[in-house]
């Protein structure tokens, strides 16, 4: 790893005992907390996630969906669980067809599939943790109940968003407080989201799945016209999955399989292990546009294969070859941009990713979204629940691999990964930003295996990404830069800061974490 700049930035984290890096400071405080009280990775992540529920509200919820890659001290690799919602049993493509609607719109009882994140929090902590989701959520209850002041960046995103919340009348009341987004500094309370809590704690998925949240979130629904059934909440379930994983410079990188979209990540590094990504020949201009061409091919092929695997054949295996990477980088010219691929038109970047390692070396990458900001706008009136908007990620066109159909998940952009050199877990990470996460997962994983920066310069370095016919640049990257890929014919805009991670790297040699966080965040990584 290369020497720290001291004179910007900050410094990764190192311990020898446990490790957490969240998006909010209290987040990895709870998490601390829990590992200092006797718990283990699993129980400081769930944990942490429920805090940030209540304190990045506009990113999670117990309304949205989560996905874990799960690495358990002395096992020879991670597993991984799918807690992503379907779409309710009605759901049929004849029935918006006759409806009258050609895309499912954010800010709709459509766009909202059966949560998945209780479930999940609830799978994992029976399964894998050592302590009760009713004392884990305690920090979280405290905090809907008695307040929380806001952060910095999570008032600048609530204010941001104040024109949707106040299209439904129950979020207005609850999330604009005398008719304005509340200021950095201020306190929000959230009562009804406090009883909720208390329910899942005493009752487990029961208390969410089923009985008054149930009946609330769905009553709410059905109302706006939503086709949801208190039997689509109470069939819900999490699926542990087999993670999928390519090598790159001799390190396994794990992903959630499809219909998550960490596979577009692992083409990506698949395109980049043929190139000598860090060799000083190359400058920081052809890095930023290999980096966009083999973006471009992973965003095409997701867009036209990936869907849920319990409904479609997703060519996996032959997405993952060595001959398929050879084949799209012999059409990559480093001097010329590609015609860009049709890319999905939204964007979504509101989620939160955290990742925990114990003093047992136990690893989660863990993360949790409600995808658009504050979801669908919509909230359970009585349970305080933040609906999230999953299902605008559907098709409604017949044959497409991501058609809506009943109880099927939806194409999936939250991703978590994890490093493992053979049998060792090296690194839980992740980078959330919606759309833009496999790109942010590739920039990570070059930028400390290729460039030698450790987790906390890699999760700080300058981002760009290849949209929707734009190479979206930060303010970071120099005007000089942005004149060659100018003229090596991308169509360069700025961006505002895009994406958000954290990182956790195990240095088997010295027995010690290198934590990281991320830096456009107001979260920070923490150790004992």
């Amino acid at each position: 790893m290369t020497r720290r700049d001291f004179n910007a930035g900050r410094s990764a984290v190192y311990s020898q005992n446990g490790a957490a890096a969240t998006a909010h400071p209290l987040a990895t405080l709870t998490a601390i907390d829990v590992l200092r009280s006797g718990g283990n990775a699993v129980d400081a992540a769930i944990a942490a996630m429920a805090q940030l529920c209540v304190i990045e509200p506009h990113s999670t919820g117990l309304g949205g969906d989560c996905f874990a890659i799960y690495w358990k001290a002395g096992s020879p690799r991670p597993i991984g669980l799918n807690a992503s919602g379907r779409a309710p049993k009605a759901a049929t493509l004849d029935w918006y067809r006759e409806a009258g609607i050609a895309e499912i719109q954010v800010e709709t009882p459509h766009a909202v599939t059966v949560p998945g994140a209780v479930d999940g929090w609830c799978r994992l902590v029976e399964d894998h943790g050592t302590k009760s989701i009713e004392e884990l959520l305690q920090p979280a209850i405290k905090s809907a109940e008695d307040g929380f002041l806001l952060a910095p960046r999570v008032a600048h995103d609530w204010a941001r968003l104040a024109g949707k919340l106040a299209l439904d009348p129950y979020t207005k009341a609850r999330f604009l407080p005398g008719g304005k987004a509340p200021r950095a500094g201020d306190r929000h309370v959230q009562p009804e989201l406090a009883e909720t809590l208390r329910r899942v704690g005493r009752e487990g998925r029961k208390g969410f799945y089923e009985g008054p949240v149930a009946e609330d979130i769905v009553g709410r629904l059905k109302t706006l016209g939503g086709l949801h059934t208190l039997e689509d909440f109470a069939t819900n379930t999490p699926t542990y999955v087999d993670p999928i994983s390519v090598n790159y410079r001799g390190y396994d990188v794990y992903e959630i399989p499809p219909a998550g979209q960490g596979i577009v990540a692992l083409i990506m590094l698949n395109i980049l292990s043929g190139y000598a990504y860090g060799d000083p020949g190359y400058s920081e201009a052809d890095r930023i546009h290999l980096l966009a061409e083999a973006a471009k091919a992973a965003y095409a092929r997701r867009n036209a294969l990936i869907g849920d695997p319990a409904f479609v054949d997703v060519p996996t295996d032959h997405l993952l070859s060595a001959a398929e990477a050879d084949r799209i980088r012999a059409d990559i010219d480093l001097k010329r941009a590609r015609e860009p691929a049709p890319v999905e038109p939204m964007m979504h970047s509101d989620t939160t990713y955290l990742t925990v390692v114990d003093k047992d070396r136990n690893a989660i990458s863990f993360i949790n979204s409600l995808f658009s900001g504050f979801g669908s706008g919509i909230m359970g009136p009585q349970s305080g629940v933040m609906l999230q908007n999953r299902g605008t990620s559907f098709r409604l066109i017949d044959g497409h691999p991501n058609v809506i159909e009943p109880g099927k998940r939806p194409m999936h952009t939250i991703i978590p990964a994890m490093l493992g050199e053979g049998d060792r877990m090296v690194m839980p990470f992740g980078v959330m930003g919606g759309h833009y996460q496999p790109v942010g997962h590739s920039t990570v994983v070059t930028g400390m295996l290729d460039l030698a920066l450790d987790p906390q310069d890699a999760l700080a370095a300058p981002r760009s990404f290849a949209f929707d016919g734009e190479l979206r640049l930060e303010a970071t990257i120099s005007d000089e830069v942005a004149a060659d890929l100018a003229a090596r014919g991308h169509k360069v805009v700025r961006q505002d800061p895009v994406g958000g991670g954290q990182a956790i790297w195990f240095d088997h040699d010295r027995d010690v974490l290198i934590a990281g966080s991320e830096p456009r965040k107001d979260g920070c990584a923490l150790a004992y």
